[in-house]
Order: structure tokens, then C-alpha cells, then sequence
């Protein structure tokens, strides 16, 4: 007790300046302590005049790299096997190639991720992804819809409303990094939101199996470490309205990985890749040229022959067939997708094809602004076309201008026509009656075309190879009845204006189809053709497509070919 009186003495004799210096110095050296041990990027106190600094924080792992990108080595040795199969899409064939686990390395941080994402097309899900945040790529609408075709979905938000289908890309100034330093590879876009087809474009490391039906994406460390499992599923047909044809048509997975995960690649490619399905309607011309050619011309043109092609549900005689124009759009070996086991690396890929209407190419959506008539220019210079303009008649009087009949054979006959020729020959045509069969060379026949400067024909395939015409010359299309002029129009009078072609149209009368051989007068295939329409595609075909044929009245069609002259002066 007597101590504590003593201590509480001598506290009294010390200063109150001295006290509260003292104070003070311990208050400066308790921050310095708390500060030092609060952030392990403070350095030491140094000892010279200058005061303390502090280190730059580092990146977190997940953030953006400030360095630029590290290029994967495809041909390390330190690999090892691994099974490459896609999920819910493993390859019957068990001997499909393994991957290769590359070894982690300090300069790529690379994060496993066992959740997975599934975008199936015909379910309608898709990546949730807003255009902006994947780049600068635009995802248009295609309004068009066929019946019975599906609700185009929303191209920013998902149709499930599930929120795992979201992802966000870290925004570099968040992590304290610039953003002219930052060059994030793209991750793949998958745009569903077309009526007429499906397409997923890539740029960066695109691996691509075709016998497992597998297009790997291996997303960059730079991306911010994202899902690795997200895949789309899609039909690579440019028929997506039609459901019944779709179901045909192999399913091509599209995945986004990480590098340790991605199958080793067997063979590198220096130029972009497209992969596309030639099923469906192939064999007939219309079909060939509607969903394969046109929209193949949209989708690979732009790199005037710098691309490889990946055929799905592909026929030998149908890359034969159309060589010309297949040729004239790659310079480089196609590829039978189905039956190849390699596993091909490509810095860039687009799968699927991109379509916009019936027989017709809006410049306002296809690369480089191009038209039909840049298509048919194309076509014609494939297969080396000469003549580009029809006849002047009031320039070379004494010539005949040439008069193409597209004869078919089965449906939809021109029953008598003999009596049109001899007509077409009275009024100063030279005739030449033409079918194009299944084996007919398309070489040949477009040079035979091609020398025409007037073509008719009934509602029907053959008339697709207007294509082959001159610009200029002058095609009639004979429509029969039934209350078919919008779908002729929508079919070939269009396309025949957007490829500068003449266009003249003939509906027949209802004696004028052998229809009235097969039911009465007051039948409603005479009296309401709608109520067939109403009915469905199919039962509108069978009697109108199907079973009717036709035969001109030649009084009634002979001012037809007359005015057909008129415009060739």
C-alpha cells in the first residue's frame, strides 16, 4: 500500500509537457506497428530522410492481367492423355482421340470448374450474355417466321429466367488496371435468335473433332478465369422453322474450356473454319441453293477463299456436284466433319451458316454489303459464264431471241407443251425445252441457260435456275391455281427483282388446270381454296402442288410472250 503511494507521488512530479510528449512518441510507434501488420505490401521503415512507400497491390488471381496475352504452346511435351468427350455428346467410336493436360505454369493461372451450362437450341435456353459484354459483334432478329416455326427468343435475356445461365466479365478498371491494356480473347457468341438458323462464332484457339460432334473453345487467361464447362448445342441446317427436317440433322456441341481440359490438337490450321449441314432437302436445286449455297456465300465469302469447310451430313455427290462454286469459295480440302477423327485447331470458326429470307441475301446484314446480285455475278463466274446481259432486239432486229420451257416430267406438268413451243416459234422465239434431271451435270446446264434471254416454267424447283440467267433477261413464272401467287412471289418473284431479272407472272384460270378433270366445279378445291390452306401445308400440297398439272390456253397466254419481247428492246 505504502508502494503504491509512493508511485502515485512520483507521477505527480512529472510535467504535464513531459507526459504528453511521451504519449505521443507511443501513439506514433503503436501506427506504425498496426500498419505494418495490416498489409504485408508496406515496405520497412527505411532509414534515410525519405519516408515509408508502399507496393502497387497485385492482381487478385482472378482478375485481368495487365501483361500482355501468353500464347499456348500447342506443341509442348508436357502433356498427357485425357478424355476429350463432350458432355451429354460422347462418340459411339471408342477409339475418338484423348486431350492433353498441359502442365500449370506461372504465367497462366488456370482454374478447374466442374459446373456446367447446357444452351440447346430447340429448348429455346441460350447464353444470357449481353452483345456488348461479349464485343462489338451485332446479333440481329430475323423476322421472318414460317408456320408452325418457334417464338424467336430474346437475344438479351434468357428464356428460363435461370440465373446461372449469366456471367460477368470483370471489368478491369475494378481491378485497378487500364483499359487500353486489357485485350480480352472473345469468348464464343451463340446466337439463337433467328427464325432460319443457328450460328456460334470464335476467335482465338478453336479445337474442333468431328467424329464426337465437338467445337472446343479454350478460353484465355485473360478472360477472367469463366465458366469452363458452357456449351450450346445447335443444328448447323439453315432450315431451323422447319422441326421435322431439323430432327434430321446432326447436333454439333460448342464448348467453352480451359486449356488443361481441351483435346490435343493433331493438326494446325492458319486460316478460319466453317461447319455446316447439307441434309435436309439436299437434291432438290431450290433447296441446295435456299439452305446450303446462299447462305454458305454469306457466311464464307468475306474471306475470298481463305477458309475451310466442315460438312456435316454430307453426301460425296453433292460436294461433287456443286464443285464449281464449293471450289470457287475455299482453296483448301473440304472436310467430311462426321468421319474425321482429327483433331484440327483453327485460330477462328463459325458454325453454322447465317440466312436471312428465302432465295435472298440482305445487304444490310451480310459482310461486305453483299446483294443477290453479287451471288449470281459469283455463280456465274464459277461456272464461267458469258453472256451477261439478253439479246437488244432493237439493236440486232434479225436475231431470235432464245425462250428456255423448264419442262417437268412428274408434277405440276405443262401438259400441252408442244402447242406453247409452236406458238413461241410463230412469234419469233427460238425454243429450247429443259429439265434438269438429278444426274444433270449444273456446269452444263447453266451454260444452256445462260444463253437464254426469256425463261418460263410452273411453280417448282426447276425454276431456281433462273440464277443462271443474264441480268436483265426477262422470266415468267406460270402460277397454278389454287391461290398460290404470294407463296410463287415470296418463292421467285422477289428473288427474280433482287437479282435484276425481269419478272412477268401468269396465274392460270381454274379451265386451265387439270383439276377439273378430278373434282366438280362447285367443289371447294374450285370455290375456296383457302379452306386448303387453312388446312396445312400438307393437305394445300397434295391437291394443288401434287395432283394438278396445266394446260395453257394459248389465246389467253399469248400476250404473255408478246409483251416478254417488248422488254427485250
Amino acid at each position: 500500500m505504502g508502494n503504491e503511494k509512493e508511485f502515485v507521488r512520483n507521477i505527480g512530479r512529472i510535467e504535464p509537457r513531459s507526459l504528453s510528449f511521451g504519449l505521443l512518441i507511443g501513439c506514433f510507434l503503436a501506427l506504425m506497428i498496426y500498419m505494418s501488420m495490416s498489409d504485408r505490401y508496406v515496405t520497412p521503415l527505411p532509414t534515410g530522410p525519405v519516408g515509408f512507400t508502399v507496393e502497387p497491390r497485385a492482381a487478385p488471381a482472378r482478375g485481368v492481367p495487365s501483361s500482355p496475352m501468353v500464347e499456348h504452346k500447342m506443341n509442348s511435351p508436357q502433356v498427357g492423355p485425357r478424355n476429350a468427350a463432350e458432355e451429354n455428346k460422347l462418340s459411339s467410336d471408342a477409339s475418338h482421340p484423348g486431350s492433353d493436360l498441359f502442365e500449370e505454369n506461372d504465367a497462366i493461372n488456370v482454374r478447374r470448374n466442374s459446373s456446367s451450362m447446357i444452351h440447346d437450341a430447340s429448348s429455346g435456353r441460350q447464353d444470357a450474355i449481353s452483345a456488348q459484354q461479349l464485343g462489338n459483334e451485332n446479333i440481329r432478329e430475323d423476322q421472318h417466321e414460317k408456320d408452325g416455326g418457334s417464338r424467336v427468343p430474346d437475344k438479351n435475356s434468357s428464356t428460363t429466367g435461370d440465373s446461372t445461365q449469366k456471367e460477368n466479365i470483370m471489368n478491369p478498371k475494378q481491378l485497378g488496371e487500364s483499359s487500353e491494356a486489357v485485350k480480352p480473347q472473345r469468348k464464343p457468341m451463340c446466337d439463337f435468335s433467328s427464325a432460319r438458323s443457328d450460328i456460334c462464332r470464335m476467335e482465338g484457339d478453336v479445337r474442333i473433332h468431328g467424329k464426337s460432334s465437338s467445337v472446343v473453345f479454350v478460353a484465355s487467361n485473360q478472360m477472367g478465369d469463366p465458366e469452363p464447362n458452357e456449351s450450346w448445342r445447335l443444328r448447323t441446317y439453315a432450315r431451323k422453322f422447319d422441326k421435322t427436317i431439323m430432327e434430321k440433322i446432326r447436333v454439333v456441341s460448342v464448348k467453352l474450356s480451359s486449356s488443361i481440359d481441351a483435346p490435343r490438337c493433331t493438326l494446325h490450321h492458319s486460316v478460319p473454319a466453317i461447319v455446316f449441314a447439307v441434309g435436309g432437302y439436299t437434291g432438290n436445286v431450290y433447296h441446295d441453293f435456299n439452305d446450303a449455297l446462299i447462305p454458305l456465300f454469306i457466311t464464307s465469302r468475306q474471306f475470298n477463299g481463305e477458309v475451310q469447310l466442315l460438312i456435316t451430313n454430307t453426301q460425296l455427290w453433292w460436294v461433287h456436284k456443286y464443285r464449281h462454286i464449293l471450289q470457287k469459295l475455299t482453296r483448301y480440302e473440304i472436310i467430311d466433319f462426321d468421319n474425321d477423327d482429327q483433331v484440327r485447331c483453327y485460330p477462328h470458326a463459325i458454325v453454322g451458316l447465317e440466312s436471312h429470307e428465302d432465295m435472298a441475301i440482305d445487304p444490310s446484314r451480310a459482310p461486305n454489303g453483299y446483294s443477290m446480285v453479287d451471288f449470281t455475278k459469283f455463280v456465274s463466274s464459277a461456272y464461267s459464264l458469258d453472256r451477261d446481259s439478253p439479246i437488244k432486239m432493237g439493236l440486232h432486229p434479225e436475231r431470235k431471241p432464245r425462250l428456255a420451257i423448264i419442262d417437268r416430267h412428274r408434277t405440276r406438268r405443262l401438259t400441252n407443251v408442244e402447242e406453247v413451243v409452236k406458238m413461241a416459234e410463230e412469234l419469233g422465239y427460238e425454243v429450247l425445252r429443259a429439265e434438269a434431271k438429278f444426274e444433270t451435270q449444273v456446269a452444263e446446264f447453266a451454260h444452256i441457260i445462260n444463253s437464254c434471254d426469256v425463261m418460263m416454267g410452273v411453280h417448282g424447283a426447276g425454276l431456281t435456275n433462273m440464277l443462271f440467267l443474264p441480268m436483265g433477261a426477262v422470266f415468267i413464272q406460270v402460277v397454278p391455281w389454287g391461290r398460290l401467287e404470294k407463296i410463287a412471289r415470296y418463292d421467285y418473284g422477289d428473288p427474280a427483282g433482287n437479282m435484276k431479272l425481269q419478272y412477268m407472272e401468269y396465274s392460270i384460270s381454274e379451265k386451265e388446270s387439270t383439276l377439273i378433270d378430278l373434282y366438280p366445279r362447285d367443289h371447294p378445291v374450285f370455290k375456296d381454296p383457302m379452306s386448303f390452306h387453312r388446312r396445312g401445308w400438307l393437305a394445300m400440297g397434295k391437291v394443288y402442288l401434287v395432283e394438278q398439272n396445266v394446260k395453257l390456253d394459248l389465246r389467253r397466254f399469248r400476250p404473255v410472250l408478246l409483251k416478254a419481247l417488248e422488254l427485250l428492246h
